[in-house]
């Protein structure tokens, strides 16, 4: 199976409060199209299956999180989840890799702090990879809002990737007994900014209960994973677009 990694939409929990009555949980999920580099640092693009998950409110017993109003906007500071799930990179899917280690599949999980304003919003993010390559990454971004129509949310902002040592061996790394079965010469690339880059969303409200939920991001390798002899080409661009369906039960 080809290497390529896909996001899923990152949860978020606004809040809690105090609550009386019986549970409730909504949250929403799709699933959709991506299209996006075959691995780290390749030319070549491929399209794949992508998903989402969005939280959206919990409530049990006397607790409450969240809001159970879908279009509610919570202003503040708020703690939030993150995942992201990388799929694994098969040399025997990619000539140029002949030689290089297959890398599995991993999986992210972590959290951060997020602020929110009218027409702002700002994350700070640390992920684990728990499965596959088990380190720390960072990731922050910002947004501008905008709101051209009731249907329509559009943002804009920046975006920064950190990775850890074991992070960047295991994407940009070429081991020397590598570099004995490839083409590729001994490579050790340290911890440090990874990618930095725009990101582009943008959310269409078909109906009360589902959505589109749209991407597009072009991030820059830089520093250590851009000297990588793996990169091929420092600019990397991807496209997504989710149909998401809001789903409510005990309520």
């Amino acid at each position: 199976m080809k290497s390529t990694f896909l996001i899923a939409a990152m949860t978020c929990v606004p809040g809690m409060a105090l609550a009386q009555s019986g549970p409730s949980l909504s949250f929403s999920a799709g699933i959709g199209g991506i299209y996006q580099p075959e691995y780290f640092g390749s030319d070549d693009y491929e399209a794949d299956v992508t998903g989402g998950f969005k939280f959206g409110h919990l409530k049990i017993g006397r607790l409450e999180f969240g809001d159970p109003d879908p279009n509610a906007v919570d202003l503040g500071w708020r703690p939030r989840g993150s995942l992201r799930v990388i799929r694994e990179r098969d040399s025997s899917d990619h000539v140029e890799l002949t030689g290089l280690r297959d890398v599995d599949f991993s999986l992210e999980i972590g959290g951060g702090v997020g602020y929110t304003a009218e027409n702002f919003q700002a994350f700070a993010d640390v992920r684990y990879g728990v499965v596959g390559h088990e380190s720390w990454v960072g990731e922050l971004g910002a947004d501008a809002i905008f709101r051209p129509s009731d249907d329509w949310t559009v943002t804009v902002g920046p975006r920064v990737l950190w990775g850890a040592d074991d992070y960047t061996s295991t994407y940009f790394g070429v081991t020397p007994a590598e570099a004995g079965l490839s083409a590729f010469p001994a490579y050790a690339p340290r911890s440090g900014i990874v990618s930095a880059g725009i990101e582009v969303g943008a959310q269409y409200e078909l109906s009360q209960n589902w959505y589109l939920d749209g991407t597009l991001a072009w991030n820059r390798y830089v520093g250590d994973a851009a000297d990588s002899p793996i990169v091929q080409d420092d600019d990397s661009f991807q496209l997504s677009l989710i149909a998401m369906r809001r789903f409510n039960f005990g309520r």
